[in-house]
């Protein structure tokens, strides 16, 4: 037989390759002005580079890692850059990043009987400690918070519908549900309902209060309706820092209301939850001990690679028959009961736990940054993180043309620019602040190296600059203000 394909020389120069690409990835990490909005700028000039044919012909590792250098690693999207702030996703750290290229080459799947997967669980267990999740809690890796969020609810259904007698996951759902949340829940919980075959449409969201959190009353009187009308209430979901503003729900109060009627409790922490290490905010997360299931995104606050959330579920033995997959004789088949080589055993089922067979050992992520950090250096962080926007807040209240749309709760701080004279000319309401606001953001964007995101508060469009950003320091929180204080004004005085 002749062989084929690349030689070894050509696929295995992995220190030779990295050596060549750090330079440029290092790059990405530095404080220069310039890369904020280089990729559209610059858009004619990469996508020559790369926008090709499939070629008949491969042009082999040096060329491609030459492109790669040239036109991919400086036209990404710079998250990690000190004046990012503007979504809860940020930039990964060197520690977190080096474990998943480990990863990657030394275990590339999350099971058998490796040091990777021993540190799946254990990086489980950690982060339950950290966040006062109750150890008998069963944890599970996944994307994000969008599947974390529906492994969560997936078993709330499958508990919702065993209560009527009906394995859902067997047999598919007998009679209608419903999901309780508020209208400043993340909109992945309505996408797992769609997927769960409950109904995008049919979710319940109740309002508001001034402070972002739900009404826990609307929940307990629409939960009490479906009830009496025959629709099966699957989850209440409290919001453990949204989106939004970072608001945390009443969860004490909506325990008691999921209790009182036997309903599943499910609090999404995806970017909050974090903030339970702090002390001083231990408070706002009252009642959440008594979820019946959490998720949490390292890959936001904890600065992991992105791809990496985590759902904890009370009842181990329930989330196996939500998402079992059962066993197939190639793999499960040829496992031994008594384990000769890592290949003999999958280890820990967490294939039986979510919707992945086949999924990076996203563990020794999470393990290797709380190994670095430790509980008192994330806590640290979140303290920082806070910190910031309550400085960012009192510039704002000092200011005579800065405006706070709502008091920051963890580390968001929403706020706009409001002119010496009002509304400027044209406009008789709101509208003409939104677009005066929406213009600074363009010019944030394009002109400066701060690039915070917007929002709506209160049906009004507020900056929304999210402190996450692990190279964020407090003179990027003070250049944001100013740059936003010199451009508003530029804007108006033109105008």
């Amino acid at each position: 037989m002749t062989e084929r394909g690349p030689s070894l020389s050509e696929t295995d120069r992995l220190g030779e390759a990295l050596a060549r690409v750090l330079p440029a990835l290092e790059t990405v990490w530095s404080d220069e002005r310039d890369g904020i909005e280089t990729a559209l700028r610059d858009r004619p000039s990469w996508l020559a580079g790369i926008d090709r044919d499939l070629p008949a012909q491969g042009v082999g590792m040096d060329a491609t890692l030459d492109e790669l250098v040239q036109h991919v690693i400086p036209n990404g999207a710079n998250l990690s850059k000190p004046g990012f702030s503007g979504w809860i996703t940020t930039g990964a750290t060197t520690t977190g990043v080096t474990a998943q290229l480990a990863a990657a080459v030394a275990s590339p799947q999350r099971y058998l009987l490796t040091a990777f997967n021993h540190l799946e669980g254990q990086s489980l267990r950690w982060l339950q400690e950290l966040l006062e999740i109750p150890a008998g809690h069963q944890g599970v890796y996944a994307t994000g918070g969008s599947v974390a969020n529906l492994i969560a609810l997936g078993a709330a259904r499958q508990h919702a519908y065993e209560h009527r007698g009906r394995d859902v996951a067997a047999r598919g759902i007998d009679a209608p549900g419903r999901i309780y949340t508020s209208t400043e829940a993340h909109h992945t919980v309505a996408r797992s309902s769609a997927v769960l075959g409950l109904g995008r449409e049919t979710v319940f969201l109740a309002d508001v209060d001034d402070d972002q959190r739900v009404d826990v009353a609307a929940i307990a009187a629409a939960i009490d309706r479906d009830q009496a009308d025959g629709i099966v209430p699957v989850a209440v979901v409290a919001v453990a820092g949204t989106t939004n503003t970072g608001a945390i729900d009443d969860i004490e109060a909506l325990a008691d209301v999921a209790a009182e009627r036997g309903v599943w409790l499910h609090v999404d922490g995806a970017y909050g939850l974090f903030g339970i290490t702090d002390p001083a905010l231990r408070s706002k997360y009252a009642g959440v001990e008594r979820a019946d299931s959490m998720i949490v995104d390292p890959h936001k606050w904890l600065a992991a690679p992105v791809g990496i959330g985590a759902a904890f579920v009370r009842d181990a033995e329930l989330l196996h028959r939500a998402f079992t997959e059962g066993e197939a004789e190639y793999l499960e088949g040829s496992f031994l009961a008594e384990p000769e080589s890592p290949f003999d055993s999958m280890g820990p089922a967490y294939a039986d736990f979510g919707v992945e067979l086949s999924s990076p050992a996203r563990g020794v992520v999470v393990w290797a940054l709380l190994r670095e950090l430790g509980a008192e250096g994330v806590r640290a962080i979140v303290q920082r993180d806070v910190g910031y926007a309550e400085h960012l807040a009192e510039r704002v209240r000092s200011h005579p043309r800065l405006e706070l749309v709502t008091e920051p709760k963890l580390s968001i701080c929403c706020f706009r620019y409001v002119p010496a004279g009002g509304v400027p000319e044209g406009g008789a309401d709101d509208l003409a602040l939104d677009d005066l606001n929406s213009r600074i953001l363009t010019a944030l964007r394009r002109d400066t190296p701060f690039a915070p995101s917007s929002t709506v508060v209160g049906g009004r469009l507020a900056l929304r600059p999210c402190y996450v950003n692990a190279r964020t320091t407090l003179a990027h929180v003070d250049g944001l203000a100013d740059a936003v204080i010199a451009i508003g004004d530029h804007l108006t005085t033109d105008a």
